[in-house]
């Protein structure tokens, strides 16, 4: 059984937009996923410590894997591309989190589902309201686009087209 899942895609080291489309790449040869559609990339300006700009994005996905496995393979993916975990919020060649799994909600130490801090980041929901606009939030019941409508667009820069 296929699950329709969204995902968070970022970077700021390296040759961003590069590695970004790559891990599309990969996503879309896995055996255990099938890629519906990528937003476009943003440019967006960092939180947390000094550090580059990023470039972030969305995919929605539809995969047989379990929650934690697909974890896993983000994970793998995320060391593909050197990502070495130095401080909380800080620059990495790749970040990617699993936003949205189907209608679950999910809460073990390793994984939360929905992401507990998407709703609160212009740079997941702009991207992800690109190819997901009408995907309703299981915890709170609102469309993406209703979250939307209620946050600041400061620090956004689009970079490309929308991929579907």
């Amino acid at each position: 059984m296929m699950t329709k899942c969204a995902i968070a895609l970022g970077s700021n080291l390296g040759d961003s937009l590069n590695i970004l489309e790559t891990t599309i790449t990969l996503l879309s040869r896995h055996p255990s996923i099938d890629l519906i559609s990528h937003s476009p990339w943003y440019q967006t300006t960092p939180i947390g410590p000094p550090q580059p700009n990023y470039f972030n994005g969305c995919a929605i996905l539809e995969t047989s894997l379990t929650p934690q496995d697909l974890l896993q393979t983000l994970l793998s993916i995320e060391q593909k591309f050197g990502r070495i975990r130095r401080e909380k919020w800080g620059p990495r060649t790749l970040d990617l989190d699993l936003l949205l799994y189907g209608d679950l909600i999910l809460e073990t130490p390793s994984l939360k589902i929905p992401h507990p801090l998407m709703l609160e980041r212009a740079f997941v929901l702009v991207p992800l309201g690109d190819i997901g606009a009408s995907w309703v939030h299981p915890m709170t019941k609102k469309t993406i686009k209703e979250h939307l409508n209620k946050l600041k667009y400061e620090g956004i820069k689009l970079c490309g087209t929308i991929t579907q």
